[in-house]
Parts: structure tokens; sequence; C-alpha cells
């Protein structure tokens, strides 16, 4: 019975950290699951093998006892011997204080060490005794439900405000977010069955994106409130007039009065983000006077003389 190599089987390296470990076996997962490989025998049994090779991997203490046991083989073949031809009789037969110290391993062993009904190549029916055959064969194989994706994702104020659809990749599958009208900052969006596969026909986990609405270079936001530079001509914030100002959702009329100052700041009620908990915010326009170029040389006089008029 061959040496099975869990690190080789994911790709990964002998000090590995868990997430390398994870995102390997997300890797091939997807690429190897029966659901994206029909009636495809080879493909399945990969699927098998990586699971059984993470389920070890990803737990701290399975893996340790798995690392145990590969050095005890690894002496064994530098020693001369051959990967076909080592003893395991030794792993199933021996006693306590037997070769190496080793006992048989008991069912109760096998259930702490790989949970109960698991169902897992001959390369452990060899290594923890003959029994774990006897016990497991008939017993229904268990199931598990893959575990969910978490991802963060940012997007504008306007998409946060008016909607918007946007592409994401994930695990080499590239999704259609939905993005409705009104989410908001810290908004959990869930893609049920878009996580991790599930294994022995389980269903696949779900996908989890927080969302992080980000200012742009038109719309600044806090808290609920929307904040937004608007430019006006001199003219208006002399003489006063009517703007229009551009909000994530609308487009809307603004009245100036004369005399306005720049940096004065405006408030159109209920015209922000909403909550969590359905409170609105207002939307402020912030007016920045515009000093107008290229003038004549007989507008630059009209405008020295109203100038010396205010003196």
């Amino acid at each position: 019975m061959d040496y099975k190599d869990y690190y080789k089987i994911l790709g990964v390296e002998k000090n590995a950290t868990p997430d390398a470990i994870k995102k390997a076996y997300r890797k091939l997962a997807v690429k190897y699951h029966p659901d994206k490989n029909p009636d495809d025998q080879l493909a399945e049994e990969k699927f098998k093998e990586i699971t059984e090779a993470y389920e070890v991997l990803s737990d701290a203490e399975k893996r340790k006892k798995y690392d145990a046991f590969g050095e005890n083989w690894k002496y064994y073949e530098q020693a001369g011997g051959q990967q076909g031809d080592f003893d395991w009789s030794k792993w199933q037969n021996a006693g306590r204080g037997g070769a190496g110290g080793y006992r048989q391993a008991s069912q109760e062993d096998i259930n702490d060490m790989f949970g109960d009904g698991g169902q897992f190549s001959d390369f452990f029916e060899h290594l923890f005794g003959g029994n774990f055959r006897s016990q497991s064969r008939g017993r229904r194989s268990r199931s598990m439900r893959g575990q969910d994706i978490r991802a963060t994702m940012g997007i504008s104020i306007t998409d946060a405000y008016a909607g918007a659809t946007k592409q994401i990749e994930i695990s080499g599958q590239k999704l259609n977010l939905k993005i409705k009208p009104g989410t908001y900052d810290g908004q959990v969006l869930r893609l049920k069955g878009k996580g991790e596969p599930g294994y022995n026909g389980a269903e696949a986990g779900d996908l989890l994106i927080t969302i992080q609405v980000q200012d742009d270079a038109q719309y600044h936001l806090q808290g609920n409130d929307i904040y937004s530079d608007v430019p006006i001509d001199v003219f208006t914030a002399i003489l006063g007039g009517k703007i229009q100002v551009q909000t994530p959702g609308s487009t809307l009329q603004l009245n100036i009065p004369a005399g306005t100052d720049s940096g004065r700041m405006f408030r159109l009620k209920g015209k922000g983000m909403t909550s969590a908990n359905g409170v609105t915010g207002d939307f402020y326009v912030k007016v920045a006077i515009q000093v107008p170029k290229n003038l004549s040389d007989d507008e630059k006089a009209q405008i020295e003389k109203l100038a010396n008029r205010q003196k």
C-alpha cells in the first residue's frame, strides 16, 4: 500500500500555512468538483483525494498525527526499503509498547481523528487497522456542507444609491452581483451555493460579500449624509439665480440667493443615503465660485468700473 503525500496532492510545501492549504484546496475543488465534471470518474476520484487531503491538513491535530506517521515511513525508505514494501502490519497490529511504541488504533481513535462516519482511502484503512474497514464498510459516508467564502467589495456612492450590476471573480468563477438601490455601507450580500463545494453530495457553502461604500470624485459620504462641491459662476453668486444639482438619484434645482459667498453650504433634506434601520440622510451642496476667464478688454473695463464704485 503506497504512502499518500497529502502535501503533494494539494500542491503545497510541508511548511505551508493554513491559509495556503485552504487556497490550494479551493482552487482544486472548483476544478475537479463532480458538478463541473459530470460522468468523469477520474475527476471524481481526484475530488475525493484532495478533499481527504484537505480534511487532514486543515486540522492542526490531524496534521500533527499525519506528519508523525510520515516521518516513520520516510526513515524506512531512507534505510533502503521500497515504498511498496513498507510493513504496514507493524502499524496495524502493534500492541501498546510494540514496534515504534504504537498501538492498534481503535474505532474511537479513528472517529476522534477523522470524525464519525468519515469515508477515506485504503491508505487509512491499512494505516489504522483492519477494524476500520469492517466497521466503516456499510456505514453511510459522511456528507459535509461546503464552507462559506467571505469577501469585501468597494462600490461607489452612486452605485449604492441607485443600484448597479457588478462582475466579480471568486475562485476562478465570474459572477454577476446585483447591487440593489439603497445598499448601505457594511451590508452583507449572500450568494447561495457560491461558496466552497460540498463533500459527498452535500450542498455548497455560500458567498458572503461585505459592501464598502466608497467616496468618489463627485461625492463624499459622512454617515447617511452625502456632500458634493458644486461650481457656480460669479454672476449667479452676485445676482442670485437657480442652478442644477446632480444627486446620485436625480437632477434637482437649487435656489442661490444674491450675494452668496464661496464655500456656503446648502442642504437638500432627505436626499442622502438610507441606513440599515431606515433612516435617510441629507444631501449637502457646497458652492464654489468660479472666476470668469478670457474676458475681453471691454468686459474687464466694466468690471473695473464696478469695482471702483464699491470702494
